[in-house]
């Protein structure tokens, strides 16, 4: 594969995100909320907990870690496992009224967000061995995107704080929440999964 289709490939790969991973769940938690649809709600708010590792690997590749290559991995596989494990929410979500607009606009975007995260681990396990080895192009192109919003929060940072936003703050600050992120995830599979199963509850 060519470097330019490599670079066109990890392009699409966050632009697909930024609207399907993002955008659109934005838009449906404000309208579920609006709506009072409690389950809905409920769902696409455990979504952006487990959707919150994309916001950590770009921290990390902002400032070229590693380990953000593995978490840009995971996170997408994690954000689609989130919408489909619980019980209780997908019977919810197929016994609603048939017809009603927001119900039916959740599930074609679970199933889109399916199969983005299909293709977004796909293209993000190519550059896994970054892990080992930050070097070459195909590394490289991965780290164009957090490092512009970088230069872009860092001119907000500066505009509003006057202060100085560094790519090892934001490091620094993605290392942090990983390790809560991991906590909260180890926390929810030693000692709520075996009491509550499959049940969204107040995860």
């Amino acid at each position: 594969m060519s470097d330019f289709t490599t670079r066109s490939l990890v392009w699409l790969t966050y632009r697909l995100g930024a609207t399907i991973a993002l955008g659109i769940p934005l838009v449906l938690l404000i309208w579920s909320g609006l709506r009072r649809d409690p389950a809905l709600v409920r769902l696409l708010g455990i979504y952006w907990k487990v959707a919150s590792l994309l916001a950590i690997s770009v921290l990390l590749l902002t400032d070229q870690r590693p380990i953000g290559y593995l978490t840009a991995f995971l996170a997408p596989l994690l954000m689609a496992a989130s919408l489909w494990f619980w019980v209780d929410l997908n019977e919810e979500l197929a016994d609603g009224p048939p017809g009603r607009a927001l119900p039916f606009t959740v599930r074609v975007w679970r199933w889109s967000l399916t199969v983005f995260a299909v293709f977004a681990a796909v293209m993000s396990g190519s550059a896994l061995g970054c892990t080992r080895q930050l070097a070459g192009a195909a590394c490289r192109v991965w780290l164009e995107a957090p490092q512009g919003l970088h230069r872009v929060a860092e001119r907000v940072f500066d505009f509003v704080f006057g202060g100085e936003w560094t790519m090892a703050v934001a490091a620094f600050i993605g290392y942090v929440a990983l390790v809560a992120y991991v906590v909260g995830l180890l926390q929810w599979a030693l000692v709520r999964l075996p009491k509550q199963g499959r049940v969204a509850g107040d995860f």
